[in-house]
C-alpha cells in the first residue's frame, strides 16, 4: 500500500528539526566552554561585573584581546604563587577615596598575583601594605635627608676622642713635669754643695777629702735617683768619715707633686758620722721636736732600751720649749748641751731665728747598724736662694764630732752605764738563746711530722716489719750487758 506524499514530507521536516535542534545545542555548549577558559565577551563582562558587588575593589576590564602585562606586585618579599588573605579591618589611606565618599568611583586595585594561563579574569583581593612601610617607600626616593642625617651621625667629631685627648695631654704634662722637676732637684743639690762643700766652706775646712772619688776632678755629689743625692767626706780626727744624704721631693713625678699640694712635705738632708771605736764613750743622747722625740723613744731600739725623756733641769739654761731631750743619764745631757750650742741654735731665742730647719740629732754607741758608734743629724733644706739659713745647723756637725770624741764619762756614770749595758747584753743573750731553742723545736716538730707522713704512706706489711724491728731493738736494749773473759 503506497504512502501518501504528505506523510513523507512530515517525516522529513521532523528529522530536519531534530538535526537543527542538535546543532543549536552543540554550538551553545561550545560557546559556553570557550567563555570559561578563553575569556568573556564585552556584554558578558558587563553582566558579570554587575552581578559582583565589591565595595572596595575595582576590577579592570578583562578581555581576551588585552595584551598589556599586569602591574608589578606591591611587595617583593612575598612569593608570586601565594595569595594573601584579605584583612578583616583593612588600613585605608586617607588620600584614597572610599565608597562613602564617591560611590560611583570604586577604588583602584592592582592585581599583584596574576597568571595569564589560568583563572583569567578573576579579581584578587589585595592586602593593604603597612602604612609605616608605605611611608618609608614613599619617602625613600624623594627625600634623601635621612641618609644625610645618618652620614652626619657617623662622622666622628672631636668629642669622640675625649679620652684619647685627655690621655695624650696627661702624658705631655707628665713629660714636661719630669724634666722641670728633675732640673729643680738638681739645682737644690748643687746649691747646697756650692755653699758647704766647695773651697773655703765648712766641710772643706774640717775634712781633707771631699766627694766620692780620690782625685781633684772627682764629683762632689753622687746621684742615686731623681730626688736622692749623696755627699761623702773623710779625713778628720775622731771619725772615719761622713755621709750626707739629700732626700728631696719627687718633683719629677706629676702624681707626687699633686699629692704634695694636699699633704705638704719638705726637702731633708741627713748626716751620718762614723766615729772611731776608741773615740766615743758610753753615750746615748738625742734631741728632737717633742712629737718626733716621743716617736723616736718608742721606735728606735737603743733609745727604747737605754734612754728616756728628760725633764728640763732647774737653775740652768735649756733647749727651746719646742724641743725634747732623750738621754741615758742627766750627766750626759748636761755635758752635751753646752752654752755655745744653746746660744747658736738650740736656745729659745736662737731657735726661733736659726733653728727652723732643725729636725733631730741622735748620738749612740749602741746602734744596730754595721757601725755601732755613730752621730746622726737631720735637717730640713731651704730653697735655692736661702741656702745660707742652715749654716749654723751644719756647723753643729764638726762641733759635736770634737765634743763627743773628747768626752769622757765620770766613774760613777760609767759604772751605772756599764751595769745597764751588761744587763741588756744578758737579756739579748737570753733572747738569742730562746730564739735558737725555738728554732730547734720547730725543726724537730717538722722532722717528726715528715716521719709520720712517711709512715702513713707505708703498706701494712712494711709497717709490721718496722714494728718488729723496733721491738727487737727495745728488747736488746733491755737485756743486761755481759762481759766475756778468757780463762787462763
Amino acid at each position: 500500500m503506497a504512502k501518501p506524499p504528505f506523510a513523507s514530507l512530515i517525516r522529513s521536516l521532523w528529522l530536519l528539526s531534530l538535526l537543527s535542534l542538535f546543532v543549536i545545542n552543540l554550538s551553545s555548549f561550545q560557546s559556553l566552554a570557550d567563555s570559561h577558559f578563553e575569556g568573556f565577551d564585552a556584554d558578558d563582562e558587563d553582566e558579570s561585573f554587575e552581578s559582583l558587588q565589591f565595595s572596595d575593589l575595582r576590577s579592570p576590564s578583562l578581555t581576551q584581546s588585552e595584551s598589556h602585562p599586569p602591574p608589578p606586585p606591591a611587595t617583593q618579599s612575598e612569593p608570586e604563587d601565594v595569595v594573601p588573605a584579605p584583612d578583616p579591618k583593612p588600613i585605608r589611606d586617607p588620600d584614597l577615596p572610599t565608597q562613602s565618599q564617591d560611590p560611583q568611583k570604586p577604588s583602584s586595585t592592582s592585581f599583584d598575583f596574576w597568571d595569564e594561563d589560568e583563572f583569567e579574569g578573576l579579581p584578587v583581593v589585595e592586602q593593604p601594605a603597612d602604612p609605616i612601610e608605605v611611608a618609608q617607600d614613599g619617602a625613600g626616593p624623594s627625600d634623601p635627608t635621612p641618609d644625610l642625617k645618618l652620614a652626619s651621625k657617623d662622622k666622628p667629631t672631636w668629642r669622640s676622642y675625649t679620652v684619647e685627648i685627655a690621655c695624650v695631654s696627661f702624658l705631655v704634662m707628665f713629660g714636661i713635669n719630669f724634666f722641670v722637676g728633675k732640673r729643680e732637684n738638681e739645682n737644690i743639690a748643687l746649691a747646697w754643695a756650692t755653699k758647704f762643700a766647695t773651697k773655703d766652706s765648712i766641710f772643706e775646712k774640717n775634712f781633707s777629702l771631699l766627694g766620692v772619688g780620690e782625685g781633684d776632678d772627682s764629683p762632689l755629689l753622687l746621684k742615686e735617683g731623681q730626688n736622692v743625692f749623696k755627699f761623702y767626706a773623710s779625713g778628720r780626727r775622731f771619725c772615719q768619715g761622713l755621709l750626707a744624704t739629700m732626700e728631696l721631693k719627687s718633683r719629677h713625678d706629676l702624681i707626687s707633686r699633686m699629692y704634695n699640694l694636699i699633704v705638704p712635705c719638705r726637702d731633708e738632708i741627713s748626716f751620718e758620722v762614723y766615729m772611731n771605736d776608741d773615740a766615743m764613750d758610753h753615750v746615748i743622747f738625742a734631741v728632737a721636736k717633742k712629737k718626733a722625740a716621743k716617736g723616736m723613744q718608742k721606735e728606735v731600739r737603743d733609745l727604747q732600751r737605754f734612754a728616756g725623756l728628760l725633764s728640763p733641769p732647774g737653775g740652768r739654761k735649756w733647749v727651746a720649749d719646742e724641743l725634747a731631750v732623750i738621754s741615758e743619764s742627766k750627766e750626759v745631757a748636761g755635758d752635751l748641751i753646752t752654752e755655745a750650742v744653746l746660744d747658736q741654735v738650740l736656745g729659745d731665742k736662737a731657735f726661733e731665728k736659726f733653728g727652723k730647719g732643725f729636725i733631730s740629732m741622735h748620738f749612740s754607741d749602741q746602734h744596730s747598724a754595721a757601725h755601732k758608734k755613730m752621730l746622726q743629724f737631720k735637717f730640713a733644706l731651704p730653697d735655692v736662694n736661702h741656702m745660707a739659713d742652715m749654716t749654723r745647723l751644719v756647723a753643729l756637725i764638726p762641733y759635736y764630732i770634737d765634743l763627743v770624741g773628747r768626752y769622757k764619762l765620770s766613774s760613777q756614770a760609767r759604772t751605772k752605764t756599764e751595769a745597764i749595758r751588761s744587763k741588756i747584753q744578758q737579756e739579748a743573750y737570753k733572747e738569742l738563746h730562746n730564739a735558737r731553742q725555738e728554732a730547734m723545736q720547730k725543726k724537730k716538730a717538722e722532722k717528726k711530722r715528715m716521719l709520720e707522713e712517711a709512715e702513713a704512706k707505708l703498706s701494712a706489711e712494711s709497717l709490721r716489719k718496722k714494728e718488729a724491728k723496733e721491738r727487737a731493738r727495745q728488747m736488746k736494749k733491755a737485756m743486761p750487758k755481759m762481759k766475756m773473759t778468757r780463762a787462763h
